[in-house]
C-alpha cells in the first residue's frame, strides 16, 4: 500500500481548514464537561442521599446506560440533527436538578432516576466531532492527522477535568461543582451546535452501485467487529489495571500511573497523526492491540513501580493510537451517513469493556489477590487483540465502503429513502 501524501497532513494544515479551529475548541470544551463530571456526580448523590451505595449505583448506571444507548442516540442525532440541542438542554437540566438534589436532599430512587436518565440522553460529542473531521479533511493522511488531533484534545479534557472537579469540591462543595459542570456543558454544547450548523455536513447516503455498502448496518461493515474487539479489550485492561494498581502500590501511586497513561496517550496521538504509514489500517489495528497487551504484561511479570511507570506510559500511547485507528477504520469502511453511529459503537465497546473490567477486577481481587488482577489486565488486552485477528480475517482487506472518505461531496448524493433504511 503506498504511503499517503504528507503535503496536507500537518496539525497546522488541519487547523487551517474552514471551521476546524472552532470545531476543535467547541468539541474540547464540551468534552471537558464530561471529564469534570465523575467525582462531582458521585459525591453530589452521596450528599443528597447519605449513601455511597446509592451514589455508586447511580454513577454506574450513568455509564452503563450511556454506553448501551450510545449507538441509538448517535443514530438519532445523525438522522435528525435538530435533536442535538434538545438532548443537550435536557442533559444540562438533569445535571442541574441532581446538583440541587445534592444540596437539599432527595430520595434515593429519585437520585438514581435523574442520573440514569441523564446518561441515556447525554449528547454524543466524540462521534459527531469525528464524523465532521472526516468531512473537512481532504485525504486519508489529513483525516489521520485530524482524528489524532481530536483524540489528543479528548485525552487532555479527560485529564484536566478530574483535577478541576476535585479542586472545585475541595474549595466549595460537590453540588456546586456539579452545577459548574452543568453550566460548562451548556456552553460547550451551544458552541458545538453552532459549529455543526456552519460546517459542511456528512453525506446521508452513498450512490447505489456495484459493491456499495450504503444499506449495510454499521455493525456489519467490514472490519468493525475487529475494531470493537480490540478497543473493548483495551478499555477492559485499563480498568482492571487501575484496580490492581491501587491494591499493589496504593492510591497515590495509582494517580501518577494513570496520569502517565494519559500523557502517553497525548504524546502517542500527536506522533501517530504525523506519520506516513505504509501498513494497512487492519494490520495496524491488530499490531497496536498486541503491543498494548505486551505493555500490560510487564507489570504482571515484574510488579515494581519502575517497571509499571514506563509500561503504563507506553500502554497509554498504544491505547490512544488504537482508538484513532479504529476511528479511521470507521471512516474508511462505513458508508457515509452511518459513521456517527459506527463511531458511537466504538465508544460503546470501550466503555463496556471498562465497566466489565472494573466489576470483574474487584471480584478477582477478593478471590485471588493483586498479582492475579495484574495478570488479568494483560489477558484482557491480549483477548482483545486475538478477537480482532479472529473477527477481522478477510474483512479488514476488503474494499472500502462506497463513498467512504469522500468528504463533503457525499452531501450531493443524499437520499432520504436510503437513509431511512440504513441501520434498521
Amino acid at each position: 500500500m503506498p504511503r499517503p501524501s504528507r503535503g496536507s497532513a500537518s496539525y497546522r494544515a488541519v487547523l487551517a481548514l474552514p471551521h476546524a479551529r472552532a470545531l476543535f475548541t467547541a468539541a474540547t470544551l464540551a468534552r471537558l464537561g464530561y471529564g469534570l463530571l465523575g467525582l462531582p456526580l458521585l459525591l453530589s448523590v452521596h450528599a443528597g442521599t447519605g449513601s455511597y451505595a446509592v451514589a455508586g449505583t447511580a454513577s454506574g448506571l450513568f455509564g452503563l446506560v450511556g454506553a448501551v444507548v450510545g449507538p441509538a442516540r448517535a443514530r438519532l442525532v445523525e438522522r435528525r440533527p435538530g435533536t442535538l440541542p434538545l438532548l443537550a438542554t435536557g442533559y444540562t437540566a438533569l445535571l442541574a436538578l441532581t446538583a440541587l438534589a445534592g444540596a437539599v436532599g432527595v430520595a434515593p430512587w429519585l437520585a438514581i432516576t435523574l442520573v440514569a436518565t441523564a446518561g441515556a440522553i447525554a449528547p454524543p460529542v466524540g462521534p459527531l466531532a469525528r464524523t465532521r473531521w472526516g468531512v473537512l479533511a481532504a485525504d486519508q493522511a489529513q483525516r489521520q492527522c485530524a482524528l489524532s488531533l481530536d483524540t489528543v484534545g479528548e485525552s487532555t479534557a479527560f485529564a484536566v477535568g478530574p483535577a478541576l472537579g476535585g479542586g472545585l469540591i475541595a474549595t466549595a462543595s460537590a453540588p456546586l461543582a456539579l452545577a459548574v459542570c452543568a453550566g460548562l456543558t451548556a456552553v460547550g454544547f451551544s458552541a458545538l451546535a453552532a459549529v455543526l450548523r456552519r460546517a459542511p455536513a456528512p453525506g446521508r447516503a452513498a450512490a447505489a452501485g456495484p459493491g456499495t455498502d450504503a444499506a449495510r448496518p454499521p455493525l456489519r461493515a467490514p472490519g468493525l467487529a475487529a475494531a470493537l474487539a480490540a478497543v473493548t479489550g483495551s478499555g477492559c485492561a485499563l480498568a482492571v489495571l487501575e484496580i490492581a494498581a491501587v491494591a499493589t502500590w496504593g492510591a497515590a501511586a495509582t494517580g501518577w500511573l494513570l496520569a502517565l497513561s494519559s500523557l502517553g496517550g497525548v504524546v502517542g496521538g500527536l506522533v501517530y497523526g504525523r506519520q506516513g504509514w505504509s501498513l494497512p489500517l487492519g494490520r495496524r489495528l491488530t499490531l497496536l492491540a498486541a503491543a498494548g497487551a505486551g505493555c500490560y504484561a510487564l507489570p504482571a511479570l515484574a510488579p515494581l513501580l519502575p517497571v509499571a511507570a514506563p509500561a503504563l506510559l507506553a500502554a497509554g500511547a498504544f491505547g490512544d493510537t488504537l482508538l484513532i485507528t479504529a476511528y479511521l477504520l470507521v471512516d474508511e469502511r462505513v458508508a457515509a451517513g452511518a459513521r456517527t453511529e459506527a463511531g458511537a459503537w466504538v465508544n460503546t465497546g470501550y466503555n463496556l469493556g471498562s465497566a466489565l473490567g472494573s466489576g470483574g477486577a474487584g471480584m478477582l481481587l477478593d478471590a485471588a489477590g493483586h498479582r492475579a488482577v495484574l495478570l488479568a489486565a494483560a489477558v484482557a488486552a491480549g483477548a482483545g487483540a486475538l478477537g480482532a485477528v479472529a473477527s477481522g480475517r478477510g474483512a479488514l482487506h476488503s474494499p472500502p465502503a462506497a463513498g467512504a472518505g469522500s468528504g463533503a461531496d457525499d452531501g450531493d448524493l443524499a437520499d432520504a429513502e436510503l437513509l431511512d433504511r440504513r441501520g434498521n
